[in-house]
């Protein structure tokens, strides 16, 4: 991981820090933390100031107007969905990023070494600021079929838990984490392998499968390692495919994913490339657990596309 020093990008004190804060995230545990995270981030000694925004589309908006405006630095307060969301205005640009990990999954946050406690992150992003550092790291983008794209940092998923999401997505009752476990049962009951078209690197293959996942990032779901060897300074996508699984074998292979052990079952398999396309049938993939593009969308990873304040 490359360092970046305040002599390569000097940033003028007075340029204010903007903080994304989802008081949702994590179901609500850490709302009465944000107080003292911006305080933490304070300490940094530059301007703090919060974006106002009720919704995701006016979060990303938030986020871009932010750079515009000259920020000196971005800070995501949530989950991986707040830091998908400011991803999308920081990526590719000079701006350094910082992530407090406040959410119910935090994998970008923890593979990227953020601590995992909320203060002490904000206490570590601080100290980037004061001492004018940054370090930089991978990020995938994603371009679906119409041409438009999104940034991720962790995992994009493709199969069964993206399909699961969508279920979940759709069904308006129950709220909260119970609406998430009957999408499971009702795919698990209809539970079949998809047949997917992959090119990676140019070169293409053709395979029945359940899971496939493209991490820039090794972890997905709030610590499932699905893709344990991944990087995020190798300037590689990892992908992960699992073959012909039926009901019984998706639920005793899905334990092993948090370790990432999973990979050496015989019908897991491994690969390394640069660029990789995803085709599917009725399959919408979901790229840092937010809904991203319907199949079949093109993978790139593009190396330092982020830097982080740590």
């Amino acid at each position: 991981m490359h360092a970046v020093t305040a002599d390569d990008h000097p940033a003028p004190a007075d340029r204010p820090v903007a903080v994304l804060a989802n008081p949702t995230a994590g179901r609500g545990r850490h709302r009465g933390l944000l107080p003292r995270v911006l305080d933490r981030l304070a300490a940094g000694g530059r301007p703090v100031r919060v974006l106002a925004a009720d919704t995701p589309e006016q979060a990303e908006v938030a986020c871009h107007a932010a750079l515009a405006d000259g920020a000196s630095g971005l800070v995501a307060v949530g989950g991986d969905g707040t830091v998908h969301l400011v991803l999308q205005a920081v990526a590719g640009t000079p701006v350094p990023f910082g992530v407090v990990p406040a959410g119910t999954g935090n994998d970008f946050a923890l593979d990227a070494g953020f601590p995992t406690d909320p203060l002490a992150a904000a206490d570590v992003i601080a100290a980037a600021l004061r001492d004018g550092r940054s370090r930089a790291v991978d990020l995938a983008r994603v371009t679906g079929a119409d041409g438009g794209h999104r940034w991720y940092g962790a995992v994009l998923a493709a199969g069964f838990d993206a399909i699961v999401n969508e279920r979940a997505n759709r069904m308006r009752w129950p709220r909260g984490p119970r609406r998430y476990d009957l999408a499971i049962l009702a795919e698990l009951a209809r539970l079949r392998p998809r047949r997917y078209t992959l090119t990676l690197d140019g070169e293409r293959i053709e395979v029945d499968a359940v899971l496939v996942a493209v991490g820039n990032g090794a972890s997905y779901g709030g610590g499932m390692r699905i893709c344990p060897a991944a990087d995020l300074t190798d300037g590689l996508l990892d992908v992960v495919i699992g073959g012909r699984f039926n009901r019984r074998t998706l639920i005793r292979i899905k334990p092993r994913i948090y370790p990432g052990t999973h990979v050496t079952h015989p019908l897991v398999h491994t690969y390394r490339a640069r660029t990789v396309t995803v085709a599917a049938e009725g399959i919408t993939s979901y790229a840092d657990g937010e809904r991203c593009r319907d199949l079949p969308v093109t993978v790139t990873a593009v190396p330092a596309a982020v830097r982080l304040l740590r």
